[in-house]
């Protein structure tokens, strides 16, 4: 009997993940910083915003399609940027596939292990990621290789602090994958046999190697000598945001914005769309949840750039309180990551499904034709939620 793949939460997803992978794998996709105060955030802030449902009312068909940066997706749920997807042979590969076969558009970081163009050849709705690495030169390069291979937007993340250390530990990863490495690990993937199975089928290990922070062709740099070249270049400037949109000419989002005075910086930079977003909790703990500081940015730049959220997404309903409180979409990373590590591209097509049916249920349930139609009044926000980051006190929501 073949075995059933199909799994109905993201919660599932994530056991299966757990299951499936090595210890110090999945704690790569765990991740978070210091004690996981904001990756924790991130997730139950959610659970503070209820519905306001009503019981007459529903239609029949509802429109969950949008566009972001001028690319139409038929929900308003993309792939955001995230590393080295080596959970999975075919990594970002078979996440642009299933983003394409779900009809969205994917976010391709400049540290994954695939190359651009092999991505975008699965998903030509594609947004590459840039950190602030190496100086002008060496990013307009990226750039540049990123319009020839077809790229329709970029993003640009810069709010990374380097946070160490972990309470709970963080995983050893190795430099390089090279026959010594690959003997020393050998006791952890055997715990594991059908990933490490999956892997044997290649006959090759997982590629550490980032490939699009080299030439095009090229296999790129081991992982933490790129780490190391972006931990050594200075940190960019608001001008030099502007010189990269000018540089682009295009759709230009700047990911990692939680305050409405950077996000005003951000508008006159000439950015075209912001990400609410704190790094998944990766980043500085101790940040609020994103979706509380998207209510006071939506209000302030909603009307001049497409405003976005990014963190602690795991159901539709959540994607449906996002909405109402400013978002014009959501990005995801550990849900999709999770659906990849359990069953590779079909499991991010589940995780998708699982995104669309939610969110359609609650625009059912609100009575909403079309999530262009949701606004605050569809969401309870209990008294002290939102976090007006970056305002006077007077002007805080």
């Amino acid at each position: 009997m073949a075995r059933d793949i199909w799994f109905e939460t993201v919660a599932i997803a994530q056991q299966r993940a757990k299951k499936r992978l090595p210890k110090s794998v999945y704690s790569a996709l765990i991740a978070a910083s210091e004690r996981g105060i904001t990756v924790a955030d991130n997730v139950d802030a959610f659970g503070e915003l209820g519905f306001a449902p009503h019981v007459i009312g529903a239609i029949e068909k509802r429109d969950l399609a949008t566009t972001v940066m001028r690319q139409e997706i038929s929900l308003p749920v993309m792939i955001s940027p995230t590393g080295v997807q080596a959970v999975h042979p075919d990594g970002e590969v078979a996440v642009a596939r299933a983003a394409a076969a779900r009809g969205t558009a994917m976010g391709l970081s400049s540290f994954a292990s695939k190359p651009i163009e092999e991505v975008i050849a699965a998903n030509p709705k594609l947004f590459f990621q840039v950190y602030w690495l190496g100086g002008r030169d060496a990013i307009a390069a990226r750039i540049e290789r990123a319009r020839a291979a077809g790229a329709v937007g970029i993003i640009v993340t810069t709010d990374w602090s380097f946070s160490h250390g972990r309470d709970w530990g963080s995983p050893k990863i190795p430099e390089q994958m090279d026959l010594k490495t690959i003997v020393k690990l050998m006791p952890e993937g055997l715990t594991r046999p059908s990933w490490m199975l999956q892997w044997g089928k290649t006959f090759r290990p997982p590629n550490l190697r980032v490939p699009n922070q080299g030439a095009a062709g090229e296999a790129g740099p081991p992982f933490f000598n790129a780490y190391g070249e972006w931990m050594g270049t200075p940190p960019p400037t608001w001008e030099d945001i502007a010189w990269l949109a000018e540089l682009w000419g295009g759709p230009l989002m700047l990911k990692g914005v939680m305050r409405v005075d950077d996000a005003k910086r951000a508008v006159d930079a000439g950015v075209s769309a912001i990400s609410v977003s704190n790094h998944g909790g990766n980043n500085l703990d101790g940040t609020p949840a994103s979706i509380r500081a998207l209510p006071a940015i939506a209000a302030s730049v909603g009307d001049q750039v497409e405003v976005l959220l990014d963190g602690g997404i795991r159901r539709g309903s959540d994607v449906v309180k996002a909405l109402a409180l400013g978002a014009r979409a959501v990005m995801i990373g550990r849900a999709y990551l999770w659906g990849l590590a359990a069953e590779g591209q079909p499991g991010v097509e589940n995780v998708l499904d699982i995104m669309r049916s939610g969110i359609d249920s609650a625009l059912m349930g609100l009575g909403k034709a079309s999530i262009h139609d949701l606004g605050a009044g569809d969401v309870l926000t209990p008294p002290g939620f939102t976090r007006a980051l970056g305002v006077p006190a007077t002007d805080a929501v």
